[in-house]
């Protein structure tokens, strides 16, 4: 192998040279930008950037690359002369990796065939990858790249020596186990052959065919249950998005589970691994028609020196273990304690690639170099353990009461053993949440069945690491690196600490404890104090925007939002207003007997439910049901309300917010309420010739998406800013007027809007009613 030494530095052979690279937004890609632009003053680098759905190549690499904090050290060297340094030396580049040609306009694909180095690290890096996703990015993109500097250079005439450094994966060794050698998959021992060409057009048939069955009519009344099971009676608009994303989210989680079956089933962990690996043979079947070079890391993690010691990108493979670990939630995780955990620090691999684009092409054809650390400096995985659980003992995450979390001891579990007992978990907390979400409590009390869908996705959460990751923990295979250190042998003294990435340099109880670590938990923003509650909590912080004087609108439902109440109680009572005792009775008992019946259509369809109560009162006279519902609130209504709301609703006005109420109650009802708001929309009843109730509302009942329509009107017509306003309300039914704002507050929310405002972060409130008055169990009307 051709060696680097003499006046043959890295940085001479480097400097004045173009190379193009893709993938500069993601970890690996971001430190190697930042490693060539410090170290190789004399080079400019062309990044293939995918545009935005609204910002441009340029855009997202000020934006994604260098504003990261990797840039820091860059900033300070440089100073003010940072732009013009950057601005001469970067060149955006507008394209994707899964288009042919790259989608490279013809000036692009002239940068491109002028190109003294190809870097190729664009990657689809999750292990749940899509299968077809994973095949277009990983499987095809190696090879794309290769064909369109091929072309370009046919095109444009260049004859300039090229070399294109493909970034793939140690593990496309799959489940071998002892030593794997720095050689193509199909040099060694065991090899798998598969044809690539079939495995795409495989993958990409899968999606079809999967896409196809989300269509079909059992799976879409499916979609329909779930999504009415989730957010209840929100009206069709919302019901059918949900449905489409469910549908979306099913074929997504199919062809996740297509990539690790058909992974597996041929030898690799993941659909990563394997479309790796198929990438590796797609691409080397160009070897020589353009110089080709193949840089395997293992797992890559943190940043050991450069540009600053941690520094890490996003999440890697481990991080959320890690995290779920200290937090106490992953309570068990497989692995073999003398098994070797491959890592390496991010660094060392870009001062590789950068120390293989010096060396250039191997001259007898393809060069692999492996960058990992098993071989020369091995992290066991017992040690990892006990480094990790030693150093969240002296520095433990602490709870939202203050209290420090104990990590637990792991007893390193066979997989299947971990997966079982997870498995079995999730569906009893299933089980226990599908029982309980069908009672009727909401506030408190439906915090209940929000903790333990909290706890089922905890679970699920571990269990996916487990699937996930678990082969990793319990891999055999050592992966050789001579052909990395004979390249870092060539280099000179001097060389050797610029681009250092010998494993052997790795102190792993320092690189774990002081650098590494602290890190994640930094990334992670968990709470290491043990301060019970910040300067401002989260409640405090959102109170403090919902009463800011800058909001517009404050809109109210009314039904166990302003008072614990509904239209069942306000017919009772008035229907039973002027009955004698016997009939008073039975009238309840009639009513109470209807119970699961008028439930059932409440959670069906909001607006059918009000219909059923508002053809009650036909027949009815206005006059009298006034003079009732006056007395119905004396008497009923006050003692069911909620003062905190009440206090509210006076606050919003005092800062000069313009106060609403929207509900499907009817308007003689209302009538106490008027002075507490600036406006009421509510349900009104026909009147006929003879003076009396039809029994059918004006209007379209103002609930679902109707009262969200309402809102939005009502917003234009007094010049008020929605995204400035609040609302209150305590169900699904409310979802679309709480989408409608920008500060929504679940009031007393039952279940699946307790669980939905978790999701998404809103604001909650339990408002209680007076106390110290005498309770009303029934809403039976006095007799005269």
């Amino acid at each position: 192998m051709e060696s680097i030494q003499g006046d043959t530095l890295i940085v001479d052979r480097l400097s004045g040279k173009t190379i193009f690279i893709t993938g500069s937004t993601g970890f690996l890609g971001t430190a190697l930008v930042e490693k060539l632009l410090r170290t190789v003053p004399g080079c400019n680098l062309y990044l293939l950037i995918r545009p935005g759905r609204t910002s441009t190549a340029s855009e997202r690499i000020n934006k994604e690359i260098l504003k990261n904090d990797c840039f820091d050290r860059l900033r300070e060297t440089y100073g003010d002369q940072f732009e013009s340094e950057i601005a001469s030396r970067v060149h955006p580049v507008s394209g994707d990796v899964v288009s042919d040609n790259l989608n490279l306009d013809d000036s692009d694909r002239k940068f491109l065939a002028d190109c003294d180095v190809i870097i190729h690290s664009a990657a689809s890096v999750s292990f749940d990858s899509p299968l077809d996703q994973a095949v277009e990015v990983n499987l095809l993109g190696p090879r794309r790249v290769a064909e369109t500097a091929i072309q370009a250079r046919s095109e444009f005439g260049v004859t300039k020596p090229v070399h294109l450094i493909a970034i793939s994966t140690a593990y496309v060794a799959g489940r071998r186990r002892g030593l794997s050698p720095e050689l193509p998959l199909s040099d060694t021992p065991f090899s798998i052959q598969l044809e690539w060409h079939s495995e795409v057009e495989a993958a990409r048939g899968l999606r079809a065919d999967v896409d196809l069955k989300s269509r079909d009519s059992r799976t879409l009344e499916l979609f329909r249950k779930k999504a009415a099971k989730e957010l209840g009676a929100v009206g069709v608009p919302l019901l059918v998005d949900k449905q489409e994303k469910l549908r979306t989210q099913w074929i997504h989680d199919e062809m996740v589970r297509a990539g690790i079956a058909r992974a597996t089933s041929v030898g690799w962990p993941d659909a990563y691994a394997y479309t790796k690996a198929l990438g590796e043979k797609a691409l080397l079947e160009k070897q020589k028609e353009i110089p080709i070079t193949i840089v395997r890391p293992s797992i890559i993690e943190s940043a050991m020196l450069e540009p600053k010691p941690g520094w890490i990108r996003g999440f890697r493979m481990a991080e959320p273990i890690i995290i779920s670990y200290a937090r106490g939630l992953l309570k068990e995780f497989p692995g073999v304690p003398e098994g070797v955990i491959d890592v390496i620090p991010v660094d060392m691999v870009a001062a590789a690639i950068v120390a293989v684009a010096a060396k250039g092409p191997g001259k007898g054809g393809p060069e692999i170099f492996q960058v990992a650390s098993g071989s020369r400096n091995p992290l066991k995985y017992a040690t990892l353990v006990n480094h990790v659980r030693t150093w969240f003992q002296e520095h433990p995450i602490y709870d939202s009461d203050g209290q420090p979390i104990m990590v637990p001891d792991w007893s390193f579990p066979g997989r299947g053993r971990v997966q079982s007992q997870l498995d079995k978990t999730s569906k009893f907390l299933q089980a226990l949440e599908q029982a309980t979400g069908m009672l009727p409590i909401r506030g408190e009390q439906a915090n209940f069945i929000v903790d333990i869908e909290r706890k089922r996705q905890a679970v699920d959460n571990a269990l996916g690491y487990v699937e996930l990751y678990g082969t990793y923990a319990e891999t055999d295979a050592i992966f050789k690196i001579d052909n990395l250190l004979d390249l870092y042998e060539s280099l000179d003294e001097q060389e050797k600490g610029q681009f250092a990435f010998d494993p052997a340099l790795i102190h792993w109880e320092s690189f774990i404890r002081e650098i590494h670590l602290p890190s994640v938990v930094q990334h992670a923003r968990v709470k290491t104090t043990p301060t019970k509650r910040p300067a401002k909590s989260r409640v405090e912080r959102n109170l403090a925007l919902i009463l800011s004087e800058e909001r517009h609108l404050a809109v109210f439902d009314l039904e166990n939002t302003i008072i614990s109440s509904n239209v069942v109680d306000t017919y009772a009572w008035l229907a039973t207003r002027r009955l004698p005792k016997l009939k008073k009775a039975l009238f309840a008992f009639d009513l109470a007997m209807q119970g699961p019946s008028l439930l059932a259509l409440d959670r069906k369809d909001r607006g059918d439910f009000l219909r059923s109560f508002y053809r009650k009162y036909e027949g009815a006279k206005p006059q009298t049901l006034r003079k009732d519902s006056q007395e119905f609130f004396n008497a009923y209504l006050l003692k069911k309300s909620f003062p905190a709301a009440i206090e509210r609703i006076r606050r919003h006005r005092s800062l000069g917010h313009k106060t609403l109420l929207i509900t499907g109650a009817l308007d003689f009802i209302l009538e106490p309420l008027k002075p507490l708001f600036d406006d009421i929309i509510c349900a009104e009843l026909e009147i006929g010739d003879n003076g009396l109730y039809k029994g059918r509302s004006l209007a379209v009942p103002p609930t679902g998406e109707a009262r969200a329509s309402i809102l939005a009107d009502y917003a234009a017509e007094h010049s008020l800013k929605l995204s400035e306003s609040i609302a209150y309300a305590d169900s699904t039914s409310d979802l679309p007027m709480l989408e409608a704002v920008g500060y929504p507050v679940c009031v007393n929310p039952e279940p699946k809007l307790a669980a939905i405002a978790r999701k998404r972060g809103w604001h909650t409130e339990q408002w209680d009613k007076a106390k110290g008055l005498p309770p009303v169990y029934l809403p039976i009307g006095r007799s005269m």
